[in-house]
């Protein structure tokens, strides 16, 4: 670093987010473009510390060498720093915008200071090189000649693609939607990626050799022997896509739907698709969210550009602490209170609620009835959470967003004739090298891990990607 006590001078700066009356009226992205100086300032905040838990598992699973690329920023060495990001991610342009980047958290600068801005550096990093010119495709010198039929489009899938076409190998992409992309393309919303910026990998990736079969739903359209019998492997990349429902009486009124359901038809509205002919709109709705994660949020936000009349986003558990709490000490990934761009926007935000019920008329909820939960320590130890006596309330609702998380793949017929192994969690059980109980078959992403980060995702789309192509090369050897 060229200022190696720069971190006790330079205070950590982030992006600005457009004023709330702004960017509640259009659908992009809304945070200001910094200046070219302003990142190299907060890169200079890096300590370069002797052991940089930055980039170990608990703060980068895709081992970003963090240290190294921000020492390249802040002496203006940006094309370089571009080749160390690409070395260990296929899509810093996608993690520097969805990650909620754990490296921050794990920041040794952190335990003193605040952490540096490593995420929007990032992101910095990579959409300058998108803008130079400097991502190119990187096809394959020679063809191995085994061919790999890939799952999936989300990033578990896509960078599993990348890594296998580099590699050598023939590669198709099987997406059931329309459109390749996953979740990235149906299940986040435009604020927060324009589906331009996916379009731009995705482009690179085709240049590449990797081809792209939209709209099959393998197992269904294409059965699994004939899959077997076109592919020498198989990569299950298909995420996690089984929602959490609430089985309370009322679940199956109009205008109770899954958020999964509600931010894909919004997505596929954006982007001129056929959308689900559900009816699924805020505007002018009073709208309450069940589950208080990042896809709360995210449905949140597009309710209020859709014209919601109010939004109300309620949590089973407690409100966490506003700093670390001593539950998830330093580098872990702290339980601690986040306000999102949501809650700025006007979301109200309640916890320690459990929904109890739905009523309504014709056939349409119209009240969500709930109560208060309180924590309960019994005498051998054990705690849970229990109903607050007289603590039920009804709530006026029009539109209620279920976002209570994901309990694993879909039982698809896809799983079912591939005859893989499922862990106790009903995830797709692999070995180290996400080799499933099937010769041949793999599997990777929240498939097999369960729903987790798009950072895990392209670690494992990698990982998964060494390996077949190690598999691969063995089998060759032995035929």
């Amino acid at each position: 670093m060229a200022d190696p006590k720069a971190f006790l001078t330079l205070r950590r700066a982030t992006p600005e987010r457009q004023a709330v009356e702004e960017r509640v009226h259009h659908w992009g992205e809304f945070y200001r473009p910094a200046p070219e100086s302003a990142v190299q300032t907060q890169a200079a905040r890096c300590m370069d510390c002797g052991v940089p838990f930055c980039q170990g598992d608990t703060g980068c699973p895709v081992r970003n060498v963090i240290p190294e690329w921000n020492g390249l920023v802040q002496r203006g060495d940006w094309h370089e720093a571009l080749e160390s990001l690409h070395a260990t991610n296929n899509f810093p342009e996608l993690t520097g915008r969805l990650c909620p980047a754990p490296c921050e958290s794990a920041c040794v600068l952190g335990l003193v200071n605040e952490p540096v801005a490593i995420r929007h550096i990032e992101q910095t990093i990579a959409d300058r090189g998108f803008a130079e010119g400097w991502v190119v495709p990187r096809p394959p010198r020679r063809s191995t000649g085994f061919s790999v039929a890939v799952i999936g489009s989300g990033p578990a899938g896509l960078a599993a693609a990348q890594q296998l076409r580099r590699a050598g190998h023939a590669v198709v992409v099987f997406e059931r939607d329309e459109r390749v992309g996953g979740l990235l393309r149906y299940g986040i919303p435009e604020f927060k990626l324009e589906k331009s910026v996916l379009d731009l990998r995705l482009s690179q990736l085709e240049a590449e050799g990797v081809q792209f079969r939209a709209g099959v739903d393998v197992g269904e359209q294409i059965t699994v022997a004939e899959l077997r019998a076109e592919f020498d492997a198989v990569c299950v990349a298909t995420g996690a896509g089984m929602a959490r429902d609430l089985h309370v009486p009322g679940r199956e009124l109009a205008g109770v739907y899954l958020a999964m359901d509600f931010l894909t038809s919004q997505n596929r509205r954006l982007a001129g698709d056929s959308f689900f002919e559900m009816g699924i709109d805020a505007s002018d709705r009073r709208v309450v969210i069940i589950g208080g994660g990042d896809t709360g949020s995210d449905c949140a936000g597009t309710c209020v550009r859709q014209g919601a009349r109010s939004v109300r986003q309620f949590e089973l558990l407690p409100q966490p602490p506003r700093d670390r709490a001593a539950t998830t000490p330093w580098p872990l990934w702290p339980m601690q209170l986040r306000t999102s761009h949501a809650h700025e926007e006007g979301t109200e935000r309640d916890w320690s609620v459990a929904t109890t019920a739905f009523s309504g008329e014709n056939g349409r909820v119209q009240r969500l009835h709930a109560v208060r939960l309180e924590r309960q320590v019994f005498a051998d130890g054990r705690s849970d959470y229990v109903q607050v006596p007289g603590s039920g309330f009804e709530l006026e609702a029009d539109l209620v967003l279920l976002a209570m998380g994901f309990t694993g793949p879909v039982r698809s017929r896809l799983l079912v004739d591939l005859g893989v192994e499922l862990d106790s969690r009903g995830a797709i059980a692999t070995d180290v090298s996400h080799r499933t109980s099937v010769p041949g078959v793999f599997a990777a992403g929240d498939a097999h891990r369960g729903a987790s980060l798009i950072v895990w995702a392209i670690r494992e789309g990698r990982d998964a990607a060494d390996g077949i192509d190690s598999w691969l090369r063995a089998t060759s050897a032995t035929s």
